[in-house]
């Protein structure tokens, strides 16, 4: 059996829900809310000695975390994306004037719905001053992890699938998971919440623990509600603001996406107000609205389902904590201790306590070897070599399996790059047989289209060519010369049947045409003289 202590921290109050897990079987073995006033490592050593979790693992949230979304091509080898983001993220960092050294992060891939050819990464990252921070305050206990609450609070729920949906949890500010098809989507923060509340609270009654109780016992009247009394309206002006306005941004993230919510989940402190269900679904009227249920829990005589709402955020860390939701988002570096098996990192006790004159004895679970006496000087060491040379023998064991297991990984990962390019080259080859059948048919298209312009062009030229032969012709012809005929007989071949009653009015008008020149290659017949009329015929062609 599996357990982790969850630790949500936020000012002035600690809340927390100590889980354990058996297989498919999870159960909650404490939980509570803690206050404190300045001294949070006093608080958190009280809340360890209350659920006796002395070597029990922790898990706690982080604070101040951003997030980036990358695109990233599907098609991408595991180190070519890793690779790809780690750039990405650089380059945004230079864009911003950040160093991107100062910074701890970590990230989730899912596919992306608006283009399938890519990924979407959600992007986390935090400063490590301050992670080191968070992380030194449990450095006198087993910190397992350390995460942002928004990518854990899924933890408490099953989605169906396909199904979309929101998470508010509404704590110190206010965090919205998108969840799309079993999946963290995105995650937007808002930087209202019930810190707001409470501090405006604290101003009437001067103490953070009373706020706390007024805010979880205040009842929220809708539109379709009783008329308030002046008595009831005192700390609703105080607390919904501050809900009004976290509402007003969850249905702008809503109308920003095109995915419809079936179901919007409420949590956080702000979960307790009473009646908070109602109040959202008035304004996000085609969504179901209502209070985040961790799935494993159910009321029972004693204990109230509200007061496991109350610990969500914590139980949701506890879960991360046995192996649950999203285990890439701990921001705990792994140290190779971290990774051998609880028994081998189990300190080894020396006990010599004797049982006996002679002969092997058990004492507390250790074999203690007696040989008529206390055990003297080489005994002791050549027990403690056989201890170091049985851990190293499983260390060697441990670290061969390891680089093996890390060698098969990439013989695999490189057969798939081998075959992720050759899909890719058989797709390339396809691409160029394609371009070259389309240039072909496009080189034949402008051929064609050149041909039929430059015989529209001639038919053009030809048919304006006549009228201009005539009008030529008017000006040069001589008198008692008749043009009897003129024919285009082929192409650009003119022939002119003129007659006179004399040869020398026709030689002129030859000559005319020829040197004008109105045509080329011109020639004549001699002539042909009938009673009394002289005929030639002159040919030649258009210029």
């Amino acid at each position: 059996m599996s357990s982790c202590l969850g630790l949500y921290v936020q000012d002035n109050l600690i809340k927390y829900a100590k889980v354990s897990k058996e297989r498919d079987t999870k159960k909650i073995d404490a939980f509570g809310v803690k206050f404190y006033d300045e001294n949070l490592e006093l608080a958190i050593k009280q809340v360890v000695e209350e659920t006796y979790s002395f070597n029990t693992p922790i898990s706690i949230n982080i604070e101040g975390e951003t997030y980036q979304y990358f695109d990233m091509f599907a098609l991408l080898s595991k180190k070519d994306l890793t690779k790809a983001i780690k750039t990405e993220f650089d380059a945004y960092c230079n864009e911003k004037g950040y160093n991107p050294n100062v910074f701890e992060t970590r990230y989730a891939v899912v596919p992306n719905i608006e283009d399938k050819q890519k990924l979407k990464v959600i992007y986390v990252s935090d400063n490590k001053i301050e992670l080191n921070k968070r992380i030194q305050l449990l450095s006198d206990y087993k910190l397992s992890s350390i995460a942002p609450i928004s990518m854990t609070i899924s933890n408490l729920q099953d989605f169906s699938e396909r199904q979309n949906c929101l998470i508010v949890n509404i704590e110190d500010y206010t965090t919205v998971t998108t969840i799309l098809d079993q999946k963290i989507y995105d995650v937007q923060k808002i930087q209202e919440g019930t810190k707001e509340i409470l501090d405006r609270i604290n101003l009437k009654e001067n103490s953070f623990t009373k706020s706390y109780e007024v805010c979880k016992n205040t009842t929220i009247y809708t539109s379709e509600g009783r008329e308030l009394q002046d008595t009831e309206t005192g700390y609703l002006e105080d607390i919904m603001p501050t809900l009004y306005t976290i509402v007003g941004q969850v249905k702008k993230i809503i109308n920003e996406q095109d995915q419809k919510f079936e179901k919007i989940y409420i949590t956080g402190t702000a979960a307790l107000i009473n009646n908070i269900d109602l109040y959202f679904q008035e304004y996000l009227e085609d969504s179901r609205c209502e209070v985040l249920k961790p799935n494993f829990i159910f009321s029972t005589k004693d204990i109230s389902i509200k007061d496991y709402i109350e610990v969500n955020s914590a139980i949701s860390l506890a879960l991360l904590g046995v192996g649950e939701g999203l285990t890439a988002m701990n921001f705990k570096a792994q140290s190779f201790s971290d990774k051998l098996p609880d028994w081998l990192k189990a300190d080894i006790k020396k006990k010599e306590k004797t049982e006996g004159e002679s002969g092997a004895t058990k004492t507390k679970g250790k074999l203690n070897l007696s040989l008529g006496g206390k055990l003297d000087f080489i005994e002791k060491n050549l027990i403690r070599g056989a201890y170091s040379l049985f851990i190293l023998f499983l260390v060697y064991t441990a670290f061969s399996m390891m680089v093996n297991h890390q060698q098969n990984l990439k013989k695999e990962e490189a057969d798939n790059r081998v075959k992720e390019i050759q899909q890719q080259i058989t797709l390339a080859k396809a691409d160029d047989t394609k371009i070259k059948n389309r240039t072909s048919e496009y080189t034949n298209l402008i051929k064609n289209l050149e041909e039929i312009s430059a015989r529209a062009n001639e038919r053009l030229r030809l048919r304006n060519a006549i009228p201009n032969l005539l009008n030529q012709i008017m000006y040069i012809i001589p008198e008692n010369v008749q043009i009897t005929s003129i024919q285009n007989t082929q192409d650009r071949h003119i022939e002119i049947l003129a007659q006179s009653d004399k040869y020398e009015p026709l030689g002129y008008l030859k000559a005319k045409i020829k040197a004008e020149p109105i045509l080329n290659n011109v020639v004549s017949t001699a002539g042909e003289k009938e009673n009394d009329i002289v005929t030639v015929k002159i040919e030649g062609d258009l210029p």
